[in-house]
């Protein structure tokens, strides 16, 4: 996939990767040829860097989801030859849920490219924290907290979040939760007009049906660090994200001094929706990593 760089006055010096509409027809044909196609050529990370200095590429997924959302990137960079992990986010608490990803990064020796999806986006802005294996942060359609800031202050104004929490949730207690925190599961009309609109009907109701429900406690809590204030970032933003908006990812992004991929369309599940275009600036991270 190649892509256009544009320069904003408002951000000299910045370097930003923009799809336009008519790329983004190359990038759905290459999507389509690569599930049809066994001979399509993928080159999904565009450099051939030596075995022995591959970082190692951990992908942290988002509320309501597991590591199965990963499937299509995690296969096309073994693909590639790069070991890929998805692991679990406990999705109880941004503090906890740091520091079990962060607690999972002391076991890999080397490199690391952390890539992390929506509210992942929040876990690997403090798990990098102070991480010198941490070589490059990727955020996919994510929320990126400053340190003060909660998960649930970066929806943006037109987020299909902001309603009535009667209608967006079924709220059920746990044991051990902390005051007034609940676990949320998304209501199915939520789920597959806003959440995941750009899937196939009925693979969007599987999703909901088998959604993880995530924490209050974990959108309420606030970031105790930013790693992105010391580490090379990459943002993917979808334009037809309801859950984060465009508009407040840009900001997030922009602030970061992050090199910013624009996919026209999509949804806040774009990573299952076109793996290979999310694997695509996984690469364009995974070449700068040293």
């Amino acid at each position: 996939m190649r892509l256009k760089r544009r320069s904003d006055p408002a951000c000299a010096g910045r370097r930003f990767n923009v799809i336009t509409p008519v790329m983004a027809l190359g990038v759905v044909a290459a999507v389509l040829a690569a599930g049809t196609s066994a001979a399509a050529p993928r080159q999904l990370v565009p450099c051939d860097l030596p075995a022995t200095s591959r970082p190692t590429v951990v992908l942290v997924h988002g509320a309501w989801a597991d590591t199965s959302s990963w499937q299509g990137e995690v296969s096309s960079l073994q693909q590639e030859g790069y070991i890929a992990r998805a692991i679990a986010n406990p999705l109880r608490d941004l503090t906890s849920d740091a520091t079990t990803v962060s607690d999972f990064l002391k076991t890999i020796r080397g490199p690391v490219v952390l890539v992390g999806h929506s509210y992942g986006g929040s876990v690997i802005t403090n798990a990098s924290a102070d991480n010198p294996n941490v070589k490059a942060l990727v955020y996919v359609d994510a929320a990126a907290p400053d340190v003060g800031e909660t998960t649930g202050q970066l929806s943006g104004s037109e987020s299909a979040l902001n309603a009535d929490p009667a209608t967006l949730y079924d709220m059920v207690a746990y044991p051990g939760a902390p005051a007034a925190a609940m676990d949320l599961y998304l209501k199915q009309q939520v789920f597959v007009d806003s959440f995941g609109q750009d899937l196939p009907k009925d693979t969007a109701n599987r999703l909901w049906a088998s959604q993880r429900a995530a924490s209050s406690s974990a959108f309420m809590a606030p970031s105790k660090a930013a790693g992105w204030r010391t580490i090379p970032s990459w943002y993917f933003i979808s334009t037809g994200d309801r859950i984060i908006t465009p508009s407040s990812e840009q900001a997030m992004a922009k602030r970061a001094r992050a090199n910013i991929t624009e996919f026209p369309g999509g949804s806040h599940l774009t990573l299952i929706s076109h793996p290979d275009a999310v694997t695509s600036v996984i690469g364009a991270a995974i070449c700068a990593a040293r």
